[in-house]
C-alpha cells in the first residue's frame, strides 16, 4: 500500500520530496503520492517532522 498524506497535517516543508528515493511525491499546496510510483519503502513516514504521511 503506497504512502498517504493527511493533507491538513502536512506544511508543505517539501523534506519528503527530497527524501523519497522514487520521485514519488510532488509538492503542491501539500505532498503528493504516486500511488504507481510509490515501493512502499516508508522513507517519507520516517523524514516527515509533522507526521503527515503513514503507510495505509
Amino acid at each position: 500500500m503506497p504512502a498517504v498524506v493527511k493533507s491538513e497535517d502536512c506544511t508543505a516543508c517539501g523534506i519528503c520530496v527530497d527524501a523519497c528515493p522514487e520521485g514519488a511525491i510532488s509538492m503542491n499546496d501539500v505532498a503528493k503520492v504516486d500511488a504507481d510510483s510509490c515501493i512502499d519503502c516508508g522513507i517519507c513516514v520516517d523524514e516527515c517532522p509533522s507526521t503527515a504521511i503513514s503507510m495505509e
